[in-house]
């Protein structure tokens, strides 16, 4: 089997990985929030459910016994206890929601990290505004599970008290508190999978729809320059359509279900209510006793409706987790490789009988410190050519090596610390127009240099601010040639051992491309250069070309004596 066959089966992420893991994961990695948050919560609880019963005490001692400093500590008592009530609910808040959102972010990083993975494919056939709508939103819940525990392990412990007392007060109570309460969280619990798998959609939905506006947004220029606006419209009210109808859904199965909840929960207090009274009308219990009951069957109210809430938190926490699960778990092209890269880096490529895509038995060399121009008759030759040089993908047989090491043993994240690969489309970054250069230098010469190679400081001046003028997400508010010579002085600036150019000149006009060439020449002498081109200003610059026809090297030589001898080339090149 050959390396893309052993890829397929290594990854950045992991086929194991579930939404419960990630759960799990998300809400152990807040523990000591969690714990503190829940014990806070517990004891604002058992505060709520003590309440009714030192007013049961007052009455009983306070009123019918007429015991004064019985009334006077039953007063005492309360307001101690109102004190603790609001302490440990704003310390207890402040606990969960540091956990849900430090959850969250961490979700956060670790999607934007596996997006970011030299290992790749992690958008996985995605939309980028969906794979956003999955960083922010569906992380959100996930985070938020984190308080649902919180207000479910209080709510516990509310009813725990609740039933204690009860018990004491009469046997029956209780028996009723702690045989009905599991049965009610069972049915909130069967009635949440409805809503769980509606939410599943109605994110799916939601995502696709961002995706699709996203996108849309990207190729507005475009679009309206073909005059397909009324199909890009239609398109989006489509998806939105269908997203409202996913949500709608999903918000009846919610509606659904927060109603039967109540209405058990109602029946479930009026029972706890009437067994109450019924035992006061036949003297087995007090006045006061009577009034902790009816009491405590209110505040149970509480508990249980945020039994309600926590059902729904949990079941839109699973449907986001099992989303965030499939990202990080999606393969990676290659394999991370564990050789070593060579130190220090010469920069001879080699490419053997290598087979990938449209590429079959393709021979390729180039020396250390050369600088070799590759025409492709075929564009996707250029494309398969450029991913094997940049390890997105390795090759289906035979070997790319460099200085001797095949790439397939290498980490991707080392191997583009030698090999940098600069893409025709390369997008610029918001920011400044210097800063998008900087952030790939290593000094204010380095940038001055690439700026002047790539005619960078010649957009520089005809700027408003220069270099310091803003720049958009994407570089939109530069022209097409300002942008490709922005993003050609970025990766001169990181003055790689290896640089590997994609067509860097296609969109200014011959005398710019002329310097362009020159200054390459100027500044990557001594260092390896590869440019996939078909630009004869660029190509006359090299110190030889390679010919790829067919998937195969047909020829090499210089470009002059390619324009001469070989009509292909003179076709490709010229025309």
């Amino acid at each position: 089997m050959g390396t893309a066959g052993r890829c397929r089966r290594g990854a950045v992420g992991s086929t194991t990985l579930s939404g419960k893991v990630v759960l799990r994961t998300s809400v152990a990695g807040q523990r000591r929030d969690v714990v503190l948050g829940s014990l806070l919560g517990a004891g604002h609880q058992a505060g709520e459910a003590l309440v009714p019963v030192v007013i049961g005490v007052v009455i009983d001692r306070g009123v019918a016994q007429g015991d004064a400093t019985g009334l006077v500590l039953g007063i005492v008592a309360l307001g101690v206890i109102y004190i603790g009530l609001s302490f440990s609910f704003r310390f207890g808040a402040r606990a969960g929601e540091r956990a849900a959102e430090t959850a969250a972010h961490r979700l956060r990083t670790r999607l934007v990290g596996r997006l970011l993975a030299p290992e790749g494919q992690a958008m996985g056939g995605r939309l980028s505004g969906e794979l956003t709508n999955i960083a922010t939103q569906d992380a959100k819940r996930v985070g938020a599970v984190c308080m649902a525990l919180i207000v479910g392990i209080s709510a516990l412990m509310g009813l725990l008290v609740s039933a204690v007392v009860l018990v004491r007060i009469s046997a029956l109570l209780g028996l009723v508190v702690l045989l009905g309460t599991p049965l009610l969280l069972w049915l909130g619990h069967l009635l949440s999978k409805p809503l769980e798998r509606r939410s599943e959609a109605e994110q799916e939905r939601a995502a696709h729809a961002s995706g699709v506006a996203a996108d849309l947004v990207t190729g507005l220029r475009v679009l309206k320059g073909i005059g397909a606006e009324p199909a890009a419209v239609a398109r989006y009210r489509r998806t939105s359509g269908d997203s409202l109808t996913a949500t709608l859904r999903a918000a009846r199965a919610g509606a659904w279900q927060n109603g039967l909840v109540l209405a058990l929960t109602g029946v479930f207090i009026a029972l706890v209510a009437l067994v109450g009274g019924r035992l006061a009308t036949e003297g087995d219990i007090s006045l006061g006793e009577l009034v902790s009951a009816v009491g405590l069957a209110l505040f149970l109210l509480g508990p249980l409706s945020e039994f309600s809430w926590v059902n729904a938190e949990l079941a839109q926490g699973r449907a986001s987790a099992a989303r965030i699960a499939e990202v990080l778990a999606t393969e990676g092209a290659v394999l991370s490789g564990t050789g070593t890269l060579p130190r220090p880096v010469r920069g001879r490529i080699q490419l053997r009988d290598v087979s990938h895509g449209s590429l079959q038995a393709l021979d390729l060399e180039v020396a250390p410190g050369e600088i070799v121009g590759v025409v492709a008759t075929e564009p996707a030759d250029a494309t398969a050519l450029l991913g094997l040089l940049a390890r997105r993908f390795d090759p289906d047989s035979g070997v790319v090596e460099l200085d001797g090491v095949a790439l397939s043993t290498l980490d991707p994240g080392d191997l583009r610390t030698a090999i940098l690969v600069a893409e025709h489309d390369a997008d610029l970054f918001e920011g400044t127009l210097l800063s998008n250069v900087f952030a790939a230098a290593d000094s204010a010469d380095s940038i001055a240099r690439a700026m002047a190679a790539s005619g960078a400081d010649e957009v520089a001046l005809t700027l408003p601010q220069g270099g310091g003028t803003a720049v958009t997400e994407r570089g939109r508010s530069l022209s097409g040639g300002q942008r490709q010579r922005v993003a050609l002085a970025r990766a001169l600036a990181v003055d790689a051992p290896v640089l590997v150019l994609h067509d860097p000149a296609t969109a200014v006009d011959a005398v710019t491309e002329a310097k362009i060439a020159a200054g390459l020449r100027e500044l990557r002498h001594g260092r390896t250069t590869v440019v996939v081109t078909t630009s004869p200003a660029l190509l006359a610059m090299t110190d030889r070309v390679v010919l790829i026809e067919g998937g195969s090297t047909t020829s090499t030589a210089a470009h002059v004596e390619l324009v001469r001898d070989h009509v292909t080339y003179r076709t490709a090149v010229l025309s």
